[in-house]
């Protein structure tokens, strides 16, 4: 199971105990490995008007001691298919009410290694970040990666790559998923609330809080099927097979 991030609405501990307890609480139904990957919201917290490097670096240690790993970015090998998650780590008090997502020179070096690692031509990888490279958000284009440009290079010299992003709220789509970029992108869905579309209200969308969504990933050696998933009606949205 993959928690892509947001996975608390502020970095503080309450929040942190309250999302330990119920993951314990569930864990008979819940898979052995749970992948905690880091989002934007776990660096605020309301009470605050500003961050200092001291308030990032607490921040980033209350999500790893959650995640149970070294740093924001980290990878695990599951049934032989290579999972990669990455996170912002390149953030300074200037960046405190950003959303995108920055990831250092460090962390992009590394990914290009995971990437080469018993990599085999066809053989899908799985990559997760909160934040979308970029999405069309209700009608405009918003890049949610300060590094897109240098993220996007990397991945495409992978087509077998899969990149998963959540960060937005909308609901599942056409759009959900986008194919040879080389690589494919695809939108997660959320949990707590997404904004469907409503040509009635101003902007276009409204907020729905009793829709709940996620994405479930089928692997037959090298074909992966992604299905999006109701979870509060348990039903199934859509599935689609992606080319190989």
């Amino acid at each position: 199971m993959i928690l892509n991030g947001d996975n608390v609405d502020q970095g503080v501990d309450k929040q942190y105990t309250s999302l330990k307890n119920s993951i314990i609480k569930k864990s008979k139904k819940l898979p052995e490995t749970i992948i905690k990957n880091i989002g934007n919201h776990e660096f605020y917290n309301y009470d605050m008007d500003t961050n200092s490097k001291e308030d990032i670096d607490s921040f980033t240690k209350k999500y790893l001691e959650f995640s149970e790993t070294e740093k924001v970015y980290h990878d695990n090998w599951i049934k032989g298919y290579h999972f990669i998650s990455l996170g912002s780590d390149n953030i300074n008090s200037e960046d405190l009410n950003t959303t995108q997502a920055s990831l250092s020179e460090e962390q992009l070096l590394w990914l290009k290694e995971k990437l080469n690692e018993d990599y085999q031509t066809g053989k899908p990888i799985f990559v997760f970040l909160h934040q979308p490279i970029t999405v069309d958000f209700f009608g405009r284009t918003w890049i949610g990666v300060r590094q897109a440009d240098e993220l996007n290079d990397i991945l495409s010299s992978y087509p077998e790559v899969i990149i998963f992003s959540s960060h937005t709220h909308k609901e599942f789509g056409e759009d959900s998923i986008k194919e040879n970029m080389p690589f494919t992108m695809a939108y997660t869905g959320a949990v707590g609330y997404t904004l469907v579309n409503d040509s009635k209200e101003e902007n276009g969308r409204r907020r729905d809080n009793d829709c709940d969504n996620g994405i479930y990933i089928e692997v037959n050696d090298n074909e992966v099927t992604l299905k999006g998933r109701d979870i509060e009606n348990h039903n199934w949205v859509y599935s689609k097979t992606l080319e190989k």
